[in-house]
């Protein structure tokens, strides 16, 4: 795949960099779960605010809207999730 110099990726497709943020905060929530210590916790906050920036992002730009709404609607999960598993450290 051939990069546009003038761009990176992520500008060329936002809502892609959106789907992959949602994916990886999953994936960081399910090992938080697993091993629920306050340093996999924060790791899922972090991927959370910069899933939230990707799909403000995305939004912004207008791409696929639908999809965009879906890793929303996926995220708001991810973060009652997170919440469930830092009640669980106290």
């Amino acid at each position: 795949m051939a990069k546009h110099s003038h761009m990176s990726w992520k500008q060329d497709h936002p809502s892609t960099l959106s789907s992959n943020s949602v994916q990886k905060a999953e994936r960081l929530l399910k090992l938080a779960k697993s091993h629920p210590e306050e340093m996999a916790v924060e790791h899922v906050f972090n991927q959370i605010t910069h899933a939230e920036n990707a799909l403000l992002n995305a939004e912004q730009y207008g791409e696929h809207l639908d999809i965009v709404q879906q890793n929303k609607d996926q995220l708001e999960l991810i973060k009652q999730q997170l919440h469930e598993v830092k009640k669980s450290l106290k």
